[in-house]
């Protein structure tokens, strides 16, 4: 069947020009979330849109399968605050995981903090949390919606009393106690005209860095640092293990470098009172210089300088000059070193990264030798829980098919050994029932990437099997094994495979491989997933009629990019939140951080980039006679201030007029408009499954796939 799509008025009119070249721009008025005419668009899409999916022939199973199955209690790793332990725990359906205390590890745990209780349906989340180094304060952020913006909070550790303190328009922030529980760093933007509530595109700048006294209203916070000269510039601290310092790093987008300014606190014999005297340590945006710990002047940092798999290296602080940095745990040759925590004084906790599986083991600080591995299996460390002055540590394992075991390491006993101290196990899934293994496929270029497949312990290599290909591909984020029940309904009852590819622009080998998918290099991503597809179908796994692609965000600009480049190599995408106008992008809420992975259409050269790939301007105007769009599902949502749903709505405008009015063109190309909901975080238990549910309904339905028990 042919689909009728609402029609969306075009604004022939609209001209931009880039650097002489005149572009249009028909569909800009979808960029004001709040005008009726916008409101009636998302109106009628949703009419289309909904009613398909209720329809889908697996929808009813697939719902009721997916809510038993996610019905499993999920932990996090405990972690210590004064004598008692602290923990996040979710029985199974409820929309946000709760936070428990317990005085041991062997006394029965009672709710500390409970997000449910704040909204009905679950929208209200738990964004950031912190507990003041000796437990006597907790600071907890909360975000309405999935929206980005924070309110923090504050109330008494021991009798649960709330404080009057409420501080407002804070986003992308730190939260760091001073030791001595008197207040807290955190950032926030000045006032700006409208609304704050995640539905606005308003560009995010200008942030500042203050600190906030307990028991003071918000107006009275101090400004510790300001950037008037750079608008762009965010900044967070933490505060040293030792309580001494103000430890500043300064990013401007999301490139991973950034400067690092300290603060003696003992230096200040008034107490914090005005910006403070900072001290640049690293003043040029070169490198990326991560606290680990310090002993004394002496800090360890983690840092790509020199070394795009990361290092450690130690500075002291009285002696700062380049000459006089040493290094203490040097570059690996192949693997990626990941994060770093300090434990029992003079221990290490490092992970490394080999073939993007995690590996974990425990250094000496002193001298940066290695002391031992810990157990691991094939998978992702999920989580770690340590801090310097403690002896314990605690750190989570998952994988595809492992929901997720933590172990708990004491290294004050004689013979330390990680102990498996809760193990999750979802009844209805057995692991043996799959199969997970890694592949290596070239490139357009030759380079070898990374895929892991998991599918059913018998699967027949016949070129039959319908394929859920995930990427994402950017900001130097590592896309490693993670559970996720609705992958494994597929596996098992929808006959698939699940193919995750660690495409170029990610972290998984370093700095390197990171920069080969970004600027000038971007097409490399696409490439690279391009070339997965091409890899399943020669390997006889599955066709190109019964491939599903699917990327969020960055991964959203994957699909749609792959879609537009290649029509004929998917049967069905999904593209949830994707930052699809690359020209005007950096213009909306924190776009302009951006910049760093995709380059700006304000500069002549990285305009003739972005404009080969942009999703919205690399659609077909009618009449459309190339080959047939796969079925294409775009999923945005109303509070999301991160990707702002303006990309999606104009992108899907277009593509139903281009495409969608081609009388060859028999796949749905539809858009799922979400409300009280964002960009992802928080998201609460009852959205997720509905979601999930209608993604993979909507994959089955166009790829005609049946239900298998």
């Amino acid at each position: 069947m042919a689909f009728r799509y609402p029609a969306a008025r075009r604004d022939e009119a609209q001209v931009d020009d880039y650097h002489g070249t005149r572009i249009q721009d028909p569909y800009v008025w979808l960029e004001d979330a709040d005008s009726p005419e916008t409101m009636a668009f998302v109106e009628e899409q949703n009419k289309l849109t909904m009613p398909f999916l209720e329809a889908c022939s697996v929808r009813t199973r697939f719902q009721q399968r997916l809510t038993e199955l996610y019905d499993y209690p999920k932990y996090s790793c405990p972690y210590k605050r004064g004598d008692r332990y602290f923990y996040f725990h979710n029985k199974g359906l409820q929309n946000q995981d709760v936070m428990y205390v317990q005085n041991s590890l062997e006394d029965p745990a009672s709710v500390f903090f409970d997000p449910n209780q704040l909204s009905e349906d679950g929208t209200v989340a738990l964004k950031m949390c912190r507990l003041s180094e000796d437990c006597e304060f907790f600071a907890y952020g909360l975000s309405s919606s999935g929206s980005d913006w924070v309110t923090i909070r504050f109330m008494k550790a021991d009798d649960l009393s709330l404080l009057p303190d409420v501080l407002e328009r804070v986003k992308f922030s730190c939260l760091a106690w001073t030791h001595d529980a008197k207040g807290a760093f955190y950032n926030c933007y000045p006032p700006q005209e409208g609304r704050t509530d995640g539905t606005e595109t308003t560009s995010n700048i200008n942030q500042k860095l203050f600190y906030h006294r307990i028991g003071t209203p918000q107006s009275e916070d101090v400004l510790v640092a300001e950037f008037p000269d750079h608008p762009k510039w965010h900044s967070s601290v933490m505060v040293s293990d030792d309580g001494r310092y103000a430890v500043l790093s300064i990013t401007e987008g999301c490139e991973p470098v950034n400067l690092l300014w300290f603060c003696d606190l003992q230096q200040l014999p008034e107490g914090i009172t005005g910006l403070l005297p900072w001290v640049r340590l690293v003043d040029s945006f070169e490198a990326r210089f991560s606290y680990v710990t310090n002993e004394g002047t002496v800090f360890t940092f983690q840092s790509n300088l020199d070394a795009p798999r990361y290092q450690l290296i130690n500075v002291d602080i009285q002696k700062p000059d380049r000459h006089n940095w040493t290094t203490l745990i040097p570059e690996h040759p192949k693997d990626v070193l990941g994060f770093v925590s300090c434990v029992n004084k003079h221990h290490l906790l490092v992970n490394y990264v080999h073939d993007v599986k995690d590996i974990l083991q425990v250094y000496e600080l002193k001298t940066g030798h290695l002391v031992r591995d810990l157990p691991l299996g094939v998978g992702t460390v999920a989580g770690v829980s340590c801090k310097k002055k403690h002896p314990d540590f605690f750190y989570k394992f998952t994988s595809f098919t492992t929901p997720g075991i933590i172990y708990h390491c004491d290294l004050s006993e004689p013979n330390p050994e990680p102990r498996v101290f809760r193990e999750v196990e979802v009844k209805g899934i057995k692991q043996e029932d799959f199969q997970i293994h890694q592949v290596f496929y070239p490139s357009n270029d030759g380079t070898r990437i990374p895929m892991f497949l998991v599918h059913a312990k018998d699967l027949q290599r016949d070129g039959s099997h319908p394929v859920f290909l995930y990427g994402y591909g950017g900001f130097e984020a590592s896309i490693q094994p993670y559970y996720n029940v609705a992958y494994l309904l597929f596996v098992r009852h929808l006959g698939g495979i699940l193919a995750v590819a660690n495409i170029r622009g990610g972290g998984e080998y370093g700095l390197t491989w990171h920069k080969a998918g970004t600027l000038g290099k971007k097409q490399n991503c696409f490439q690279d997933f391009q070339r997965a597809a091409e890899f399943l179908i020669q390997e006889q796994y599955t066709t190109a009629s019964r491939i599903a692609i699917n990327g969020a965000s960055n991964g959203g600009l994957l699909v749609a990019t792959c879609v537009n480049q290649r029509p004929d190599l998917f049967g069905c995408a999904v593209a949830e939140v994707g930052v699809m106008d690359m020209l005007k992008f950096q213009k909306f809420t924190i776009g302009h951080a951006w910049t760093t992975d995709y380059g700006c259409s304000d500069d002549p050269e990285q305009f003739h980039w972005l404009i080969k790939y942009s999703p919205l301007h690399n659609l077909p105007d009618p009449p459309y006679s190339g080959p047939p769009y796969p079925a294409v599902l775009l999923l945005t949502a109303d509070h999301d201030d991160r990707v702002v749903p303006l990309h999606t709505l104009k992108y899907c405008a277009a593509l139903q007029y281009g495409v969608g009015s081609s009388p060859q063109q028999r796949q749905p190309l539809m858009v799922r408009v979400d409300t009280r909901s964002g960009h992802g975080a928080g998201k609460p238990t009852a959205k997720i499954i509905l979601e999930e549910t209608d993604i993979f309904s909507f994959i089955a339905e166009t790829l005609q796939l049946s239900w298998k028990e």
